[in-house]
């Protein structure tokens, strides 16, 4: 599906979820050409500066580029939402660079349009030291691994901290930051304030969605933001509806609307829809997975990457685990002796595909120990994040109960547009209006029991004093 808006974009609907694909590729002989430029190189001699196709993300080709100045990377990028994700990216890099000691790259130089010789946006910016964590992982030590999330803890404190010392009173409203700078370097950046402004989010840019007419931010609230992915979900399946003659597909589109509708109709109850002044907002990077953390070789965080579609979320989102730390309870750690012994190849393959630089190395162990293995390490780092950030915000513990059903909210919204557990969704959100305060996860995972106390509490204990 071509999108002649966005130019050298092609969505391929073919599997079963929407995907970018190069419509051509970049043109390596003009990166280098750009990059000699930006870095100063006035000779054409490979020696001094030499372009190599280093990897290719979601939406994204990386080229390492080495030079007599030292060892970058330009990253270029398709239009997927043309100028607002560049440019929300470099005010972002440049903000946490510029307000806390988080290890983010320097940007070089950018160009947020794809009229240039390379024919796509990109961004030329160092290159950081270490290695992905996901590789590492599995050698490092429990102790490695609680440093980590510590410094992990001290990234989001100071993330919160950054966000209210920028302006006097912290950002307001839900947006994408974007300044007022183009194609400078760090060093000649203005030190005005960047503010939220349009959101970059694929929700709201994958496929047909970059044309639904539709409020794209800064949102005021929580309620403004949710409504508007709440009616991204219901245009795309109503659309869906109207085209298909599949029964099967209608079932599923006609579940996907009937779910959305019910939370359009509980939003209002749990999130004002008016707000004045805008909602109190924070940066917030919402894939911290280890495939976005660097380490060196001792486990110590040396980068934390992929900034592209970061955003100021409300406080209440923020109360979240990071990703790499969300996972089943496992509090008893797996007897490796008990696990089926196999070939030492890992089945990493399966969940991110050919063309890793290395393999995971299972140890002669069936992936699911390895799996069993990470929920136990997951559910004692989360301790460790809690009792940190209880250290140094001492009110964390009743933020995480005042959000919750907020962010249960959140990912009932996120999963139904996903298609996923609708039936259980749509048992939760009954169970809300009854004021029943059931956790999300635990109805995903077994259901609603038919056995309910008149005081609202679920089976579990997982009622909640949060009141519509």
């Amino acid at each position: 599906m071509r999108d002649a808006s966005r130019d050298g974009l092609v969505w391929d609907d073919n599997g079963l979820d929407l995907e970018p694909r190069w419509a051509r590729e970049p043109d390596i002989e003009a990166i280098d050409r750009v990059c000699r430029r930006h870095l100063g190189i006035s000779s054409h001699d490979k020696a001094d500066c030499a372009v190599y196709f280093h990897t290719a993300g979601a939406f994204n080709k990386l080229y390492l580029v080495d030079t007599v100045r030292g060892r970058f990377m330009m990253r270029v990028s398709l239009p997927v939402d043309p100028r607002n994700k560049t440019r929300g990216e470099v005010a972002t890099l440049r903000l946490v660079r510029r307000r806390t000691d988080i290890p983010v790259p320097a940007v070089v130089a950018f160009a947020d349009t794809s009229a240039n010789e390379i024919g796509f946006e990109w961004i030329l910016m160092e290159l950081m030291p270490g290695k992905l964590a996901y590789y590492r992982w599995r050698k490092m030590s429990m102790a490695q691994k609680e440093a980590l999330v510590a410094r992990m803890v001290d990234c989001q404190v100071q993330l919160l901290r950054c966000s209210s010392s920028v302006v006097d009173d912290g950002f307001r409203g839900i947006g994408t930051l974007q300044d007022a700078d183009r194609d400078t370097s760090d060093r000649d950046a203005a030190a005005a304030a960047p503010a939220p402004g349009q959101i970059v989010s694929s929700v709201f840019f994958s496929g047909a969605h970059y044309h639904y007419t539709i409020p794209r931010g800064p949102f005021r609230s929580s309620h403004d933001w949710l409504r508007a992915h709440l009616n991204i979900i219901i245009k795309e399946h109503t659309t869906a509806l109207a085209d298909t003659k599949d029964a099967d597909d209608k079932e599923y589109a006609e579940g996907i609307l009937r779910v959305a509708r019910k939370l359009l109709r509980l939003l209002h109850k749990i999130f004002p829809a008016i707000v004045s002044p805008p909602e109190r907002t924070v940066l917030w990077h919402d894939d911290l997975s280890l495939m976005n953390i660097m380490v060196d070789d001792e486990g110590r965080v040396t980068a934390i990457i992929d900034w592209e579609c970061v955003s100021t979320m409300p406080v209440w989102v923020a109360s979240q685990m990071p990703e790499f730390l969300r996972g089943a309870t496992r509090e008893q750690r797996p007897d490796r002796n008990r696990y089926t012994d196999v070939s030492d190849r890992g089945s990493d393959v399966a969940f991110f595909g050919e063309g890793l630089e290395d393999s995971l190395d299972n140890e002669g162990k069936t992936e699911l120990y390895w799996i069993h293995l990470m929920e136990y390490e997951q559910t004692q780092l989360r301790k460790v994040f809690a009792t940190r950030m209880r250290q140094l915000r001492p009110g964390w513990d009743m933020d995480v109960t005042e959000a919750a059903l907020k962010v249960d909210f959140l990912g009932a919204v996120n999963r139904c547009g996903a298609g996923f557990y609708l039936r259980r969704i749509e048992q939760w959100a009954d169970a809300i209006e009854r004021k029943e305060f059931l956790s999300l996860m635990e109805v995903l995972r077994v259901g609603l029991r038919k056995e309910k106390s008149t005081t609202g509490t679920g089976t579990h204990g997982t009622a909640r004093s949060a009141a519509l």
